[in-house]
């Protein structure tokens, strides 16, 4: 028997391991970010699970609701749906979960939970449970979630539940993005102390699911990703201290949008496809789910562009839950994210899902692209 080997399969470092670990470096800690990050970590898997029995559970489709009435099978009771959930949850998540799922069918009778939707619904409800948030922002909810005085901590949580929800019918991956603020005083929390520059930002992930569940997190120091052990319901150590290449040699834009484009970005474009150095052109790679796309980039190096056109002159993605966390991660893994005018964790939104341009990846990269933003507005 291979002692070392059987001694290296069993040592496993988890993920609340991890955290614990991390934890021990602040002695004045009292353990209330381990607990916000362990219910952000029960909510992945319980997400997880679900996009796994999607279709099992009937909850594939876009974000809406459907008449079960209208089909000829009944609808989901708590009872089938509790079956779907993973058998690790403790028991009061359990219900809370069960909850989730069946509310809406038990109330009205008619109207099914969405894979969107009820994942909203699952990360409210740990978020709020864990007893260490005092406000939400959710890409699913026009307005900040205030948690009731009671349940209040310290700590502001901004979130996409299910990024690149219009891939879930295809396949593709999907995943779930958030990032952590402290809140100065919990019980006169306002809007204001929500918008806030990236660059208080304490910690920052997501989670994607897909061939296997992994959730990358940064608490400020460095960079690791785990991956979901389904046997065990742990998420597991499997990229420790994620560096992302100082340059790549993919670029990955939705090139539909061209014509729409200004000056520099069609220039970088035109750059990566046509090197004047001699060197190899750059491959496309654009999957459409931010998660995987910049999942990619971190682990291959290269650059994600999504940049302001005529159609969206502010930009696409939201600043508060794809942007900055997303450029939190990249940042901590050594590389760049910028907006085509300052470093994107600069930006100071002024409203919930205010929009920005975005481009991050490895450092050279976008370096190639500031300057070339550098030069247009120095002949302009």
């Amino acid at each position: 028997m291979d002692h070392a080997a059987e001694a290296q399969r069993t040592d496993l470092m988890t993920i609340t391991r991890h955290v614990l670990n991390e934890q021990s470096r602040h002695p004045e800690s009292r353990g209330d970010f381990t607990i916000l990050l362990s219910h952000i970590v029960l909510g992945c898997k319980f997400v997880a699970s679900a996009v796994n029995k999607a279709g099992l559970a009937k909850l594939i489709g876009l974000a809406g609701e459907t008449n079960v009435q209208a089909s000829k099978e009944p609808p989901p009771t708590a009872r089938s749906l509790s079956s779907h959930l993973p058998p690790f949850l403790p028991s009061p998540f359990r219900a809370l979960m069960t909850q989730a799922l069946t509310c809406k069918c038990a109330l009205q009778g008619e109207e099914q939970k969405k894979l969107d939707v009820l994942s909203n619904e699952v990360f409210v409800k740990a978020l709020v449970s864990s007893g260490r948030t005092c406000v939400l922002v959710s890409e699913e909810n026009e307005e900040a979630i205030f948690v009731d005085p009671a349940l209040r901590g310290k700590y502001c949580v901004c979130f996409d539940p299910l990024d690149g929800s219009s891939n879930i019918d295809c396949g593709v991956s999907i995943g779930t993005i958030f990032g952590i603020y402290m809140i100065k005083d919990k019980d006169n929390v306002s809007l204001k102390d929500v918008l806030q520059p990236g660059t208080h930002m304490l910690a920052a992930g997501y989670c994607m699911y897909g061939s296997s569940c992994t959730l990358v997190l940064s608490t400020g120091n460095g960079v690791n990703g785990f991956t979901l052990d389904p046997s065990l319901g742990e998420f597991i150590l499997t990229h420790p201290n994620i560096k992302v290449p100082k340059k790549g040699k993919i670029y990955s834009v939705n090139e539909g949008n061209a014509k729409n484009w200004d000056g520099p970005t069609t220039k970088f474009v035109e750059k990566c496809k046509f090197p004047q150095d001699g060197s190899s052109p750059k491959s496309l790679r654009y999957i459409g789910s931010m998660v995987a796309d910049i999942h990619r980039t971190l682990l291959y190096g290269g650059i994600f562009l999504y940049p302001a056109d005529k159609k969206s002159p502010k930009g696409k993605l939201r600043v508060l839950y794809e942007v900055f966390p997303m450029s939190f991660l990249m940042e901590q893994a050594g590389g760049q994210a910028f907006t085509g005018k300052q470093r994107a964790l600069e930006l100071s939104p002024t409203k919930l899902h205010d929009r920005s341009p975005i481009f991050l990846g490895s450092y050279d990269d976008v370096e190639e692209i500031k300057e070339l933003y550098a030069l247009e507005s120095s002949t302009a």
